[in-house]
């Protein structure tokens, strides 16, 4: 009864932290990116100032504890991990090492006004555009795990969709390290669109590969 309490818990935590974490994230890219283009300078910079650092401390912690408390699930459920969770998971650390490493670091210097800031900003922007692209299938990946009812364990699997799978990730990951902003990602809609079909690409992997 303990261990199954305490596992509920967990889980209910890293649903909470989830839910906080990936609000956050739509906010940023749906809601202030699209602000700040039409926003007159003094009220950007008000924003950057007084709102984005709350709003980052919030965002980052919560990307923290949902991934400690996915881990702990992942470990805790380790006898019954399917092709489904691992790529999900994998999406999910990519997304927050992202944050901590990669979109935190750099926002830090558009807050201060480094002279570097417009390239923080774009590096920064990128990461935040790529973890919402990824977002969407990993949501979907995370969800059908659970519930996609008679989907097999790994060990009874082809391993041709994790591995094609882990490629695609890796192609989407090194773009937000070293490539740039391109069209399939730049604009809301577009980032939208480009989830919901990497989303079926991803679904298909799984129950078809």
């Amino acid at each position: 009864m303990e261990a199954y309490l305490g596992t509920v818990l967990i889980r209910f935590a890293h649903v909470l932290f989830g839910i906080l974490w990936i609000g956050l994230l739509y906010y940023f890219n749906f809601v202030q990116t699209e602000y700040f283009k039409d926003a007159e300078p003094s009220a950007k910079s008000d924003v950057v100032q007084k709102l984005v650092p709350n709003a980052l401390w919030y965002f980052r912690w919560a990307a923290a504890f949902t991934f400690l408390t996915g881990l702990y699930l992942l470990y805790y459920l380790s006898m019954t991990v399917n092709i489904s969770i691992v790529l999900g998971a994998i999406m999910g650390t990519i997304m927050a090492a992202n944050v901590w490493f990669i979109i935190w670091p750099n926002q830090k210097k558009v807050i201060a006004g480094a002279p570097d800031a417009a390239d923080a900003g774009a590096k920064a922007g990128l990461a935040s555009r790529t973890n919402t692209l990824l977002s969407i299938p990993m949501l979907y990946l995370m969800i059908n795990s659970a519930h996609g009812f008679g989907l097999p364990m790994i060990a009874e699997t082809s391993m041709l969709g994790l591995w094609v799978g882990l490629v695609l990730i890796l192609a989407i990951e090194m773009n937000a390290i070293f490539g740039s902003m391109n069209k399939m990602i730049a604009s809301v809609k577009a980032v939208i669109h480009s989830g919901i079909v990497l989303t079926v690409i991803f679904g298909a992997l799984v129950h078809y590969l």
